[in-house]
């Protein structure tokens, strides 16, 4: 998801998170400290919640073979995230989906699994489902029965958005957005019209940042996220897969929509709504109509539904650009 910022207003990009991260500042003398700020959160939450760092916290989970594990604060947050956000989608965007991705060739970093292209020797494996996690926040212990991988990719890096944004905006006080891949959140006074979003529904893993072809839009406040199907998708024989499952069958959506986005107060909110749209399908419009969230849901035609007072689509004019 391309951003947009005013000409003469500063942004830098570095790849993490196995995606690319954007920071823009309304103060370009902020500029350099915020992107400081970025990096050093995005290594801690790679550090803390990645299945596929060997040795770090949650990898130290999924491997305890069902014995309590204790956990930082860092992933603790990012476990509650993970478990509210199951909790609110009534299992549908379910943290216990690691296995399941792994039976489908996701079995390590992303730009690494989606060069094997052998057909699967294994069948799909659904989630063991969020409620087998046992985990005491006040603790900050968690344990996961032997065989059980966590993956918290759907809100993990979200929540590393909102953190990384909200750090920025306390410790230097200027305007901020940060942009993890399409996960955004902006904390303090935006630019007089607003950060210029741009959004590309049919985007894959390779589009690197580069001119915004698609929708835009501005925003102001809060979160906004776009999840779709196009972005972490591979082919392991004759099948094409992506990254967002089913819980109940271990299988990759087959979604009406190939790209959801939506705006809400935080972005972890936003890639919760987003994530279970693709998944619900038809079902989506209603949904997010009845929660007040804007959101705009795109079907494989091109054809766009919007909904909830999504914001009009915004003139392009100049500006830099990142993914």
């Amino acid at each position: 998801m391309p951003v947009f910022a005013p000409a003469g207003w500063n942004q830098r990009t570095c790849q993490a998170l196995g995606t690319y991260a954007t920071v823009a500042t309304t103060d370009p003398a902020a500029l350099a400290r915020a992107y400081a700020l970025l990096t050093a959160e995005l290594m801690a939450v790679d550090a803390a919640c990645s299945r596929f760092r060997r040795g770090g916290e949650l990898w130290r989970v999924n491997h305890a073979r069902g014995r309590p594990v204790r956990v930082g604060p860092l992933l603790a947050q990012a476990l509650a995230v993970a478990l509210a956000a199951a909790r609110l989608t009534d299992g549908d965007v379910d943290p216990t989906c690691g296995t399941s991705l792994a039976r489908l060739g996701y079995d390590r970093d992303f730009a690494r699994a989606r060069r094997r292209t052998s057909a699967l020797r294994q069948p799909a494996i659904p989630a063991p489902g969020w409620h087998s996690v046992d985990f005491d926040p006040e603790l900050g212990q968690v344990r996961v029965a032997a065989g059980v991988v966590l993956d918290l990719g759907a809100t993990a890096k979200a929540l590393a958005a909102d953190r990384a944004a909200l750090t920025i905006e306390a410790e230097l006080g200027c305007g901020v957005l940060v942009n993890l891949g399409g996960d955004i959140r902006v904390a303090g006074s935006p630019p007089a019209a607003g950060w210029r979003v741009g959004i590309a529904d049919d985007t894959g893993f390779d589009a690197g940042p580069g001119p915004e072809t698609g929708h835009t839009v501005l925003i102001c406040t809060g979160g906004l996220a776009t999840s779709g199907t196009a972005v972490r998708s591979w082919r392991r024989g004759s099948a094409r897969l992506h990254h967002i499952i089913v819980p109940a069958t271990g299988l990759p959506a087959q979604s009406c929509w190939r790209a959801a986005s939506v705006a809400a107060a935080t972005c972890v909110d936003a890639n919760t709504a987003s994530t279970a749209a693709i998944l619900r399908g038809e079902r989506a419009a209603a949904w997010l109509a009845g929660l007040g969230l804007p959101a705009r849901l795109v079907r494989h035609s091109g054809e766009a539904v919007t909904i909830a007072g999504w914001p009009a689509e915004a003139s392009t004019g100049n500006g830099a650009d990142g993914h």
